[in-house]
């Protein structure tokens, strides 16, 4: 596929230069206080009188609160051949290389997972995770702690292959930490559902608005870079247009894959859901057998469109247009379509203007949208037809060839065009990009930012 405009690099230009909340590890005293977690596993846990009672075994905390760094609630210790719970409340210190108590009491019994609680390294170290600012998937090497308040709570995560490489090293230089690519617990977006048996990765509220934010270009790269659970729970956690959006915007490739290890039910919803055109392409992808089973699952209506659209050749224009089309008739105000044209927002890349029909829904005109904003909002359609320097539209048959549709829409110098029947009836509208893409078939969809992206 050909490379997508770069929306991350532009992202992480825009996110890092932002002004912010302060942030815990940008300040010193918490960088310097700092712990290693991998460090941190396996070191001594003494009582109140400096003996060593019994091994670390992983630090609990709870990341389904509404703090914005999660507090550690307890940890897991080994004491012999059992593991004992600690609670929070009995740490007198959490250091490099060793953990301080305030008493000798232990809870001998198993450790019970708590409502919100995740097992840091169990759970979430050597897991992937997402950076909102930077827009991309990265990957645990090491979670660090620190004191800040009354609690030791996570603050940040470290990507760096030095990480790695020194939890691979001697033991004696795990403790210490290497800072040097961390990121900020609070720009972090870890996925996953909460479970009795800990989940394999974990969410973050305060995170998941943050990814509503983010451009479908941006959703599209976490999709491609995300595992396959990791991914699943990204898409399961957007608004269905969003969703689209970000498909639509995906690598053909890694788009098939992810319909492919959806189930049938998800994957035709997520494809009823996509512009025409996309969804036929990415229809066309998948075997006979594998197309028919997910149109089998989805809506008659769209169903309909989709199986109409896929009985013209892609190279066609029937093939390529989308069925997205924004109609109404001679007599409506111009405050009528405008409150309409507002309830199109989540296709508002796909209309760049709307079609007029007679009452026998034949194309009268199509009215690019600058002329609907400009327009009197009590004048009605076929007054505004009467008073500008109409032109007829643009149009052609279904089963124009692609350099038809091309010669047309460059002699117009228009960005759209419709498809029209034989009795001039609409059947679609074809964009600028859509004939890049028919045209370039063998590198794959090509996704330019419009306007109102």
């Amino acid at each position: 596929m050909p490379a997508r405009p770069s929306l991350r690099t532009t992202q992480v230009l825009r996110a890092r230069t932002q002004v912010r909340v302060e942030r815990a590890t940008t300040t010193r005293a918490v960088r310097h206080a700092i712990v290693s977690l991998a460090g941190l596993i396996g070191t001594p846990v003494r009582n109140q009188t400096g003996q060593e009672v019994g091994r670390l075994v992983d630090v609990v905390a709870r990341l389904y609160g509404e703090e914005r760094y999660p507090p550690v609630t307890g940890l897991v210790i080994r004491i012999g051949r059992r593991r004992a719970f600690m609670d929070a409340t009995a740490i007198h210190a959490v250091e490099r290389r060793s953990v301080a108590l305030r008493t000798a009491r232990f809870d001998l019994r198993d450790y019970q997972r708590r409502p919100g609680e995740v097992l840091l390294a169990r759970d979430v170290l050597d897991h992937q995770l997402v950076d909102v600012d930077g827009v991309q998937v990265i990957r645990a090497a090491d979670l660090y702690l620190a004191p800040v308040g009354e609690y030791t709570v996570l603050v940040g995560v470290d990507v760096s292959v030095q990480s790695l490489l020194r939890r691979l090293g001697p033991k004696r230089l795990r403790w210490h930490p290497t800072p040097d690519r961390v990121i900020d617990w609070d720009a972090v977006a870890p996925f996953g559902e909460e479970s009795t048996d800990g989940p394999a990765t974990v969410r973050l509220r305060r995170s998941q608005e943050a990814l509503h934010r983010l451009r479908p270009g941006e959703l599209a790269d976490l999709l491609e870079d995300l595992g396959r659970p990791a991914r699943q729970e990204l898409l399961a956690s957007l608004r269905p247009g969003a969703a689209a959006d970000a498909l639509e915007e995906m690598d053909p490739d890694e788009l098939e894959s992810l319909l492919r290890e959806s189930t049938p039910d998800q994957a035709a919803a997520l494809v009823a859901t996509m512009e025409s055109d996309e969804a036929v392409d990415a229809l066309r992808d998948l075997s006979g057998q594998e197309r028919h089973e997910l149109l089998d699952r989805m809506p008659a209506a769209s169903r309909e469109h989709l199986l109409r659209q896929l009985g013209y050749p892609e190279h066609e224009a029937g093939g390529f247009m989308t069925t997205r089309l924004l109609t109404a008739r001679e007599h409506d105000t111009i405050a009528e379509l405008r409150a309409r044209l507002a309830e199109w927002t989540e296709h508002r890349n796909e209309i760049d203007a709307v079609v007029i029909c007679d009452a026998e829904d034949r194309v009268v005109a199509d009215v690019p949208l600058f002329d609907l904003v400009i327009a009197p909002p009590g004048q009605t359609l076929i007054e505004l037809l009467r008073g500008s320097n109409h032109v007829d539209p643009v149009t052609v048959g279904p089963h124009a060839d692609v350099g038809e549709v091309a010669a047309a829409l460059v002699e117009s110098r228009r960005s759209s065009l419709l498809v029209l029947d034989a009795d001039r009836r609409p059947l679609g509208r074809i964009l600028a990009d859509d004939v890049v893409d028919a045209l370039t078939p063998e590198t794959g969809r090509r996704h330019f930012p419009r306007l109102l992206r």
